[in-house]
Order: structure tokens, then sequence, then C-alpha cells
């Protein structure tokens, strides 16, 4: 009789698993590059790039600002590090050692999610991971939804995994589990790991908040294994005596740089031509260290390039249809970040209407309503540290969240929108940088139509109506300087940037203000070089020098480069960003 019921059970444990990859099979096997989940995907397996991923030690855990890691991630050689593969990240380098719980770091869009849609997937498949019978992804931007209930660890899963209502976790110990918590940047839950009660009954229910820390402790479900991905800044939430193993995606190196440019490009010809133009500039090859980057860089080339064939037909030009990018007249060719989402920006409203209207012009018909709202959410979500947005969010920014899919049709690809498993809808831009770059825009804009700073609009001191750019471009670098982690940095290198005429003149029609010019370059030369005397430069000075994670060095840098008249380039190098 027991034996008949030990059959029962292994057969419904099976079923369990069965059901389970077959979910997570159906949800992971396709990816939207960049986009919203609105029309076509791609299977993962057939554009999937493998990534750098090194091991590191629960030491470095740190607040490290993404610029520098990313600029010093450029100069440091991958012999220095221990690589390792993402099927095998809890397996111990020492084999007396046990690994529970791995925390990976990476900057944003270095391909975190992705390579954990991956990892999930090859074990959906049967191809890795054969030892684990059950595999519970958990992002933290669908569990903010439900940080106000109280609930049990097997209520949480069934809610997300309807297959496995009936599942007992403890009824055998051969079980191997893993949760994976994906995003713990986008948490917004406390995670008091020193004041929540210790939890260890799975089945009593508490708060989120509690069954997440007592989880990641190991007082529930202790043989339970844990793999908790995030951006660097927030790593530190983590106490590092729970974290046995710690590994960084280091994104592309230069090979998967170009292996991605060539699964992306059918024709070699194309992808060799791309990756050469991106390589001619510094930053613009740093960047491709992110798969994001990279997925923008080739939709951008991709575009101008298809404009450009289009223009040699219509003008009987056939003859110099053929010449690359660096042979043809390249004067609209991004050599800047800015230049390049300016590019990507343009690209994605011409989209909008050819998809709507049914035309074709070279010229941009700009909805400055739409931007101004999408601008908004974005400066005052940078202001927060926000990359996850919610309905009350966009409702706050005169967005009304029933008509989202406007604003995701008009930029399918800026702004997507998420539907998770049973929670509500979630939103965001593709990446950090671009919500970076329409911040920037609307304090233009802002600028432009208001005759006031954006950092200001909600003081007494609006009553100030005739600010000028300068004004505008010299608070931004005081608001910069006074950060406490850094993150107005790629804003502000935006902001001037765009202050420049040439990068206007992309913008030509939204952008309407008159008041860039030499004078303005002058200006805030000057303004920069009496930071190096006054008391705001000597308190980032100090503020450098106390922290730990360096994230004013890249400034400072810049701020003291300055003070040498030969080094005036570099103010350059910084307003063409």
């Amino acid at each position: 009789m027991k034996q008949d019921e030990a059959a029962d059970t292994l057969e419904d444990d099976l079923i369990f698993i069965h059901q389970l990859k077959c979910s997570l099979k159906k949800k992971y096997q396709c990816v939207f590059e960049g986009i919203t989940k609105q029309g076509d995907s791609t299977l993962l397996k057939n554009i999937y790039t493998d990534l750098y991923i090194t091991q590191g030690c629960s030491e470095q855990v740190n607040t490290e600002h993404e610029v520098r890691q990313i600029e010093v991630a450029s100069r440091r050689h991958e012999s220095q590090e221990i690589p390792v593969e993402c099927t095998k990240m809890f397996e111990a380098p020492e084999q007396d050692k046990q690994i529970r719980t791995v925390l990976t770091t990476g900057v944003a869009g270095i391909g975190k999610s992705v390579s954990v849609q991956k990892f999930i997937l090859d074990w959906a498949e049967g191809k890795e991971n054969p030892d684990i019978s059950f595999m519970f992804p958990l992002p933290f931007r669908e569990m903010n939804l439900k940080e106000k209930e109280k609930l049990s660890l097997m209520d949480l899963i069934t809610q997300f995994f309807p297959e496995t209502k009936g599942l007992n976790l403890t009824r055998r110990n051969k079980f191997k589990v893993l949760f994976i918590l994906d995003g713990l940047d986008e948490c917004r839950l406390p995670l008091n790991f020193d004041g929540n009660v210790t939890w260890a009954d799975i089945s009593s229910p508490a708060s989120l908040d509690v069954l997440l820390t007592n989880l990641i402790k190991g007082n529930l479900l202790p043989s339970a294994l844990i793999w908790i991905t995030t951006r660097p800044a927030a790593a530190s939430k983590i106490p590092p005596d729970c974290i046995d193993q710690l590994t960084e995606i280091r994104g592309f190196n230069d090979a998967q740089k170009e292996e991605y440019f060539k699964k992306r490009f059918m024709d070699g010809n194309r992808a060799k031509e791309i990756i050469d133009h991106v390589k001619k500039s510094k930053s613009l090859f740093i960047m491709c260290y992110i798969p994001v980057f990279c997925w923008i860089s080739a939709t951008v080339f991709q575009n101008i390039l298809e404009e450009k064939r289009k223009n040699d037909l219509k003008n009987n030009e056939a003859g110099d249809s053929s010449k690359t990018l660096q042979e043809s007249n390249t004067e609209d060719t991004p050599k800047t970040l800015t230049q390049m989402y300016t590019h990507f920006l343009r690209f994605q409203i011409q989209q909008r209407r050819r998809k709507y209207d049914g035309e074709y012009a070279p010229d941009v018909s700009w909805d400055k309503d739409a931007i101004l709202s999408l601008g908004k959410l974005a400066f005052q979500q940078l202001e927060k540290n926000n990359l996850i947005f919610y309905d009350t969010d966009l409702e706050a920014c005169g967005i009304d969240a029933s008509k989202a899919s406007v604003y995701s049709g008009m930029c399918t690809q800026i702004f997507k929108e998420e539907t998770g498993i049973i929670l509500g809808t979630m939103y965001c831009f593709v990446h950090l940088s671009i919500q970076e770059f329409i911040a920037a825009l609307y304090a233009h804009l802002f600028l432009d139509k208001n005759k006031t700073s954006v950092f200001v609009q909600d003081s007494t001191e609006q009553e100030n109506k005739n600010e000028a750019m300068i004004d505008l471009l010299k608070t931004a670098v005081d608001k910069a300087l006074e950060s406490d982690n850094g993150h107005l940095d790629i804003f502000l290198r935006f902001l001037l940037g765009l202050s420049l005429q040439s990068n206007r003149r992309l913008l030509r029609g939204l952008l309407t203000q008159q008041d860039c010019n030499d004078q303005n370059y002058k200006e805030i030369v000057q303004y920069i070089k009496q930071k190096l005397e006054d008391d705001l430069l000597k308190t980032a000075v100090d503020k450098a020098l106390e922290s730990d994670n360096g994230h004013l060095d890249l400034f400072l840098r810049f701020l003291l480069g300055l003070s040498l008249q030969s080094n005036r380039r570099l103010l350059r190098g910084l307003l063409t960003q």
C-alpha cells in the first residue's frame, strides 16, 4: 500500500515538473529584443550571443557608479578574470564548498535578464541542470505589486505558477529547488534583513518582505538554491554573509560583439561595415559592451543605410548606392552618444508614421505633447532613481494608463509595456540611458516652453520666467556634483550634448529655442573653471576622497582637467557626448 502511495506521489511530482517546464518554455522561448511584446518575436536560440561572465568575491559588492564601471571594464584584461559559464553558476571551484546563493551583478542593459531567460529555457528544454527539480523565476518588478499582501511562500509560488497548485515542496527531501530573483535594483521592498522576524514555515502567511529576507537567509527552505541578479548600485541590499558566490556579467567582449552583429545581419559585409564605423568612436565602441547598445547601434545604422539607399534611388543615383558608410557623405552618421540616441528617437517616430499613417517621409512630425509626457516621466523617475514605473506613476505625469499603448505605439522601441503573470502592467524604457536621454530632452523642451528650469518647476523660484539655457546647464552641473550616487552623470552628458547646434539640427521642429551659441560654450567652460576655486568643488573633492566606490572620480577628472589650458578640449569631448 505504501509503495502504491509512493508511486502515486512520484507520478504527481513528475506531472508538476512537466507542467512547470512546459509553462516556462512557452514563456521564455521567444525574445522581444528591445521592443514591447507587440508584433513579431524571435526565438531566443536564434539570436542569443554568449556573454562574458566573471567570478567575483562577496567583499567586492559595492555601489560603484556604472559610468565608471564601463570605463574600467573597457581597460580590464580578460586574463585577470576567472570566467564562469552561465549554466554552471552553482558549481563551486573548491570541492568542499557548497554554493546556495549566487549574486550576479551587471550594469543596466548588460544582459542579466536575457541570461536568466536562457538559463531557464535550457532547463525547461532538458538541456542543462537536470538535477534541478523545480525552477521558480520571481522578478522583483512583478513582486512589487504584492508588497502589501500577506501570503505564504507556497501561496506566492502558486500565484506565479498556478500549475503547481497542490505541490508540497517539503514532502520529498530529494527536491532540488531554485528560486531566481531577477532585478533586485527594481525592488521597492525594504528588505529589512536585520529587523524582520525569523520565518521558517512555508505554509504560514507573512509579508512579502519577511518571506524574501528569510528565503535569502536560509530560514525558509534552507535546501533551496537562490540566484539574485541586480545592477551594482543595489547589490549592497543583500548582506555579504548571505552570498556564497558573486559573479559579474561583463557584456560582450570584442569577439562577442562581432558575433552579435553577424547574427543581427545575415550580410557579413554589412555587419563588418557597421562594427568598423562603431570602432571609430571610442565612446560608441565602449558602450557596445552593453548588448542593448549594440541593438540600438544596429537599428540606427540599418535605418541610415536604408534611408540612403531610398534617397539614391529617388535621385536616380543608383551608381552611388553601393557606397559604404565611410565612402558616402556621412555628416549625419552618429559619432557621439547624443547623436546616436537622437537618430534612434527620430527613426522610432518615423516608424510610427509609416505604421499608422502609411507614409514615408524623411522629415519628422514631432508629437510634442506625447514627448513632453514621456519626458516628464523619465525625468521625475530618474530623480528618484527608478527604472520601473506603474500606472500611478504614469497618471502623475498626465499619462492615461488605459491609453499607454498610444505612447508605446508612437515610440515602440523606446517605451515598453510588460504584463506580469497575474499582477498587472509595468512600464520601463528599454535602457536606463534612453531614460536619461529622454529626460535631458525634456529639460530642454521644458525650458523652451516655459522659460524656466525643470529643476525649479515645482518651487517658488518658478516666478523667474526668463531663464536662459546657460542657467539650466549651470544648475545641472551643480545637481550632478551634489548627487550622492552619480545618478545624473549621463543625464548631464546628454543635456550638454543637446545644447549644441550640431546636435539640435536633428531635432529641428521639436526644439525651437535659439540661444544655443558659442557664448554658451564659453560661459559653461568659465563656470566649471570657477568650480575649481569655490566651496562646491572642495566639497566634491572631499566626498570623492571619502567615497568607497569612486562614483565621483570621472566627473572630478573632468573638472580638474580644465585647470590646464591645453585640456579645454576635454570639455568639448563632454559637450559632444
